[in-house]
C-alpha cells in the first residue's frame, strides 16, 4: 500500500486529511510537529509523499522541507498553504516542495494532488528501458532517473527529473507553460502555472553555469521555455 505522511498540527484538519486519504487506499502515518514527522520519516523510509503544513509549533514546514530534501529526493512534498499567503507557495517549492494545495481544499483535489504527484514521482510507471539521453554536457539517465553534468552526479527531485527530460527530450523547441504543466503533472492535474516557473528557477539553481543569464533553459517570453544548448 503506498505510504504518506501527514503533518498538521491541527488534530481536526489531520484527521479530515488522514479519514480522506484513507478512503482513497493510501497508508497514512501522522505527525503533530517538525521533528516527529522527521522521526516517522526516518522510521518509515518508503513514504512515498509527505503533506506538510507550514505554520507549526517548533520547526516550521519550510524547515521540515529542507531537511528531508537534504537526504531524500525521491518522496514528493505536497505544503498546505493558506489562501492569502502567496509567498509561502513560492519559498515552499524553492526550498524543496513539489506542489502545494490551497485551504481549504475539498477530499477530491487533495487526493488528486497526491495521486499526481505519485505518478510524477515515478511510483506508477512503467519501467523505462530507453537507456540514456546525452546532450553533452549533460546525461540523462532514464533507467535509474537520475542527471549528470560534466560526469558529476546533480541531486534531483523527481519532478525536476521530470522537467530535465521533457527538455531534452524536445530540444530546440518551445514549450508553453500548459504544456510542460500537462507533461509533467499530467493532463487531470489543476493546479497553477506558477507551479512551472517555480520549478524551473529551482532547476536553473542546479544546472545553469549563471543562473541571471541561463544558456541552458532559456525563456520563450510570454509563452514558456526552451532547452537550447
Amino acid at each position: 500500500m503506498k505510504k504518506v505522511l501527514v503533518l498538521e498540527d491541527e488534530a481536526s484538519i489531520r484527521g479530515f486529511i488522514v479519514i480522506n486519504l484513507r478512503r482513497a487506499g493510501y497508508d497514512v502515518i501522522e505527525a503533530e510537529n517538525g521533528e516527529q514527522a522527521l522521526e516517522l520519516l526516518r522510521e518509515n523510509p518508503d513514504a512515498r509523499v509527505a503533506l506538510l503544513d507550514i505554520m507549526l509549533p517548533g520547526i516550521d514546514g519550510f524547515e521540515v522541507c529542507r531537511r528531508i530534501r537534504a537526504t531524500n529526493s525521491r518522496i514528493g512534498i505536497i505544503m498546505l498553504t493558506a489562501r492569502s499567503q502567496e509567498m509561502d507557495k513560492v519559498t515552499g517549492l524553492m526550498t524543496g516542495a513539489d506542489d502545494y494545495v490551497t485551504k481549504p481544499f475539498s477530499p477530491a483535489e487533495l487526493t488528486a494532488r497526491v495521486d499526481a504527484l505519485v505518478r510524477r514521482s515515478g511510483g506508477e510507471e512503467p519501467v523505462q528501458v530507453t537507456g540514456e539521453l546525452s546532450q553533452p554536457p549533460f546525461l540523462l539517465n532514464t533507467r535509474n532517473r537520475t542527471l549528470e553534468k560534466n560526469g558529476q552526479r546533480i541531486k534531483l527531485t523527481q519532478v525536476e527529473y521530470s522537467i530535465m527530460r521533457v527538455f531534452m527530450e524536445n530540444p530546440g523547441k518551445a514549450l508553453s507553460r500548459e504544456e510542460i504543466l500537462d507533461m509533467v503533472w499530467g493532463r487531470d492535474y489543476f493546479g497553477e502555472l506558477k507551479i512551472v516557473d517555480v520549478n524551473i528557477r529551482r532547476l536553473r539553481l542546479k544546472i545553469e553555469d549563471n543562473v541571471q543569464n541561463p544558456a541552458y533553459i532559456t525563456t520563450v517570453w510570454g509563452y514558456g521555455y526552451k532547452w537550447g544548448l
